[in-house]
C-alpha cells in the first residue's frame, strides 16, 4: 500500500493472533489503511493486543473515538484508575526500550499523558506561547524560512533528484519549534538527530541519547534563567517563579522535550506525507495550482487522509463503562485508533478518496488528526501554519516537480501507529 491509493473501507478477514489483532502484525504495519479499517468493519470495538502484547481494546469509528476522546472516565495515566495501585503497565515499554529506570518520569510524566488537575495546569503554562494570535503572527517568519530553504534545494540535488523530508519538511518544522521554544539555532541538528532516535523506537540508539537529551534540557534552563527571553522557555521559568515552584524541573524539562520532539516530527511528515499524496493524484494537485486559496482546506483534507500519527495515546478505564455497547472493565487499556475514524465511510462520503475541496470553508474541524477534548493537540494552529506556507511556496518554486522514483514504492518506515516515510525524492523541474 502507498500513498497512491487507500482502501481503508474493505471488509473481510483480519489477520490475528490468539488474542485479537497485534499492532505489530505485519499486515497492520504494511497496510494500517486497510488493516484498521477492515478492523473498522469487523466492529466499533475490537480486542487486540498493544506493541508490547498488553491487551487493548482498539476503538475503530468517527463518533465512537470522537466520544472516548473527550470522555472523562477514559484517563491517560493508569495510576489515576482507582483501586489500582500497582506497576504502571506503560513500563513495559520502557523496558522494550531500555530507558534507565530514573529517566522513565521524563516520557510518562509529559503533558500528553498527564489527567486533570495537572493537564490543565501543564496546558496553561504553555497556551499563551501557542496562542492563535501568536501563531498567525509568526506566518511571515515561516514564510521566510520556507522560501530560505526551497531556494537551497537545487544545490542539495544528487543525480538530479532531492529528498524533500532532509532539506526541507525537517529543516522548516525543526527551526520553527525551536525558535518558538528557546533552542539555539546552533542546536538544531542535535535535536533532529534525537528526534530521529526516539521514534525509531530503538534501544541501542535510545539508550545513549535520551541521558544527553535530559542533561541538555537542565543545562539550557539554567543557561536562560540567568538571561531570559521573549521564548516559551523563558515563559516557563518566569512562571514556576511566579507559582512557588509548583512547575518542577522534571516538569519544564518534559515539556520541552514533548513540544521540541513532537511538535517538529508531526509537522515534517505532514508536508512529506501530503507532498507525496498531492503529487499521486494530479486532479487534486491541477487544483490547488489552479486555485492557491485551496491550501488552507487541502491541509485539512491531508491530515485527515495521510497525518503521520494513526492512533492516540492509549486510555485507561477508570470504572466499569461502555463503549459502543462493549462492556470496559475498570482498569482496562482502550486505544483510539484515529486512522479507521478518518477513513469511517459512516461519516465521510467517498473516504478513500483524496478531495481538497472536502473541508469547507467555515466549517468545524471535520477529521480527529489533531485529536478531539482536552488533549486536543496543543500546535494544531502551528502545524496548520507550517504546512499552508510549505504546500503554497512549494508549489509557487517548483510547480513543475515530480517524484523521482515514479511508480517504485515509496520509502516508509513500518512503525506501529504511524505512517512516516525515510525520505522523498524529487525532481524539482520537469
Amino acid at each position: 500500500m502507498s500513498l497512491t491509493s487507500h482502501d481503508a473501507s474493505q471488509t473481510g478477514e483480519t489477520a490475528q493472533c490468539p488474542a485479537g489483532p497485534h499492532m505489530t502484525d505485519p499486515d497492520l504495519l504494511r497496510d494500517p489503511f486497510g488493516g484498521y479499517g477492515r478492523l473498522r468493519e469487523q466492529g466499533p470495538v475490537v480486542n487486540g493486543r498493544f506493541v508490547d502484547g498488553t491487551p487493548v481494546w482498539f476503538v475503530t469509528r468517527y463518533d465512537d473515538v470522537r466520544a472516548a476522546l473527550r470522555d472523562p472516565r477514559l484517563v491517560n495515566t493508569p495510576s489515576n484508575v482507582p483501586g489500582e495501585g500497582g506497576a504502571d503497565p506503560r513500563e513495559g515499554m520502557m523496558e522494550l526500550l531500555k530507558i534507565p529506570e530514573h529517566l522513565r518520569r521524563y516520557l510518562l510524566g509529559s503533558i500528553l499523558d498527564s489527567d486533570p488537575p495537572d493537564h490543565p495546569r501543564l496546558r496553561r503554562l504553555v497556551t499563551r506561547a501557542f496562542a492563535a494570535r501568536r501563531i498567525l503572527d509568526l506566518r511571515p517568519d515561516i514564510e521566510r524560512i520556507a522560501d530560505r530553504l526551497l531556494t537551497e534545494l537545487p544545490h542539495r540535488e544528487e543525480e538530479g533528484a532531492v529528498d524533500l523530508l532532509e532539506h526541507f519538511a525537517y529543516p522548516l518544522s525543526i527551526t520553527v519549534i525551536c525558535e518558538l521554544v528557546g533552542i539555539p539555532a546552533a542546536d538544531l541538528d542535535r535535536w533532529r538527530e534525537w528526534g530521529g532516535d526516539l521514534v525509531s523506537m530503538r534501544p541501542e540508539r535510545l539508550q545513549h541519547s535520551f541521558p544527553v537529551m535530559i542533561d541538555y534540557c537542565h543545562e539550557l534552563i539554567e543557561r536562560r534563567r540567568a538571561a531570559l527571553r521573549d521564548d516559551l522557555l523563558s515563559e516557563l521559568i518566569r512562571a514556576q517563579d511566579d507559582d512557588g515552584g509548583r512547575l518542577s524541573d522534571v516538569e519544564m524539562v518534559t515539556m520541552i522535550l514533548t513540544l521540541v520532539l513532537a511538535g517538529h516530527e508531526t509537522s515534517a511528515h505532514l508536508i512529506g506525507n501530503g507532498t507525496a499524496a498531492l503529487l499521486t493524484h494530479p486532479d487534486q494537485l491541477a487544483l490547488l495550482r489552479k486555485d492557491p486559496a485551496l491550501v488552507p482546506r487541502a491541509v485539512h483534507e491531508l491530515m485527515r487522509w495521510c497525518g503521520s500519527v494513526h492512533v492516540a495515546r492509549l486510555r485507561y478505564a477508570t470504572e466499569d463503562l461502555e463503549l459502543a455497547g462493549t462492556p470496559i472493565a475498570r482498569g482496562d487499556a482502550v486505544q483510539l485508533v484515529l486512522v479507521s475514524a478518518n477513513f469511517d465511510p459512516r461519516h465521510y462520503t467517498d473516504p478513500d478518496r483524496l478531495d481538497i475541496t472536502r473541508q469547507q470553508d467555515g466549517q468545524a474541524e471535520n477529521h480527529v488528526g489533531f485529536g478531539h477534548g482536552i488533549h486536543y493537540c496543543l500546535g494544531a494552529t502551528l502545524a496548520r501554519q507550517e504546512g499552508e506556507a510549505a504546500f503554497a511556496r512549494l508549489l509557487e518554486h517548483y510547480p513543475g516537480m515530480t517524484l523521482a522514483d515514479d511508480g517504485a514504492e515509496l520509502d516508509r518506515a513500518l512503525l506501529p501507529g504511524s505512517w512516516r516515510l525515510n525520505s522523498l525524492r524529487l525532481r524539482l523541474r520537469p
